[in-house]
């Protein structure tokens, strides 16, 4: 038989030290109904659907994220009701940061990529894991559509998967 214990930690003596929660909320028109707002946790990876009714808060719906996931959602949330370009996507998910410097390196990469005939392979692991995120997002009622040469936009979900 397994032995299980449980792990003891103790308390931080200066709770300020610790990194503060980061929450980014989106509102997100003509997505989502017009009480209704996302809330991002940074530090936790979840996307939560939040209602106000009634004046108090309501979780509609919520999801967990990687850091990849965050990475790629991040700047589709913020680059809504427009769309995102590749290169945007390339820099976060390669980088972790969108910095005017690391977007024009992968503006250039992805269109050297795109002289060599590599473009697929160069956004592989982006559309990896937009594919995760985009299925996260159904929770949400949310879809990731790419738009040709372009990069990717955030829309309602209209069609529903069936199983077969």
């Amino acid at each position: 038989m397994q032995k299980t214990s449980l792990r003891m930690t103790k308390a931080s003596p200066r709770p300020s030290q610790e990194a503060p929660t980061e929450i980014r909320h989106f509102a997100l028109r003509d997505l989502l109904p017009p009480e209704h707002l996302l809330a991002l946790n940074l530090t936790l990876g979840t996307l939560a659907q939040l209602a106000c009714e009634e004046g108090l808060p309501h979780l509609i719906a919520e999801q967990q994220f990687t850091n990849s996931e965050i990475c790629l959602l991040l700047p589709l949330l913020e680059a809504y009701p427009h769309y995102c370009p590749y290169e945007v996507l390339l820099a976060s998910f390669t980088n972790g940061q969108i910095t005017e410097a690391e977007v024009e390196r992968c503006r250039r990469r992805l269109s050297l990529a795109q002289a060599e005939g590599v473009w697929d392979q160069e956004m592989r692991p982006v559309r990896n894991v937009l594919s995760r995120t985009r299925m996260k997002l159904y929770a949400f009622g949310i879809d990731i559509f790419s738009i040709l040469e372009t990069g990717y936009v955030l829309m309602r979900r209209t069609r529903q998967r069936t199983s077969s």
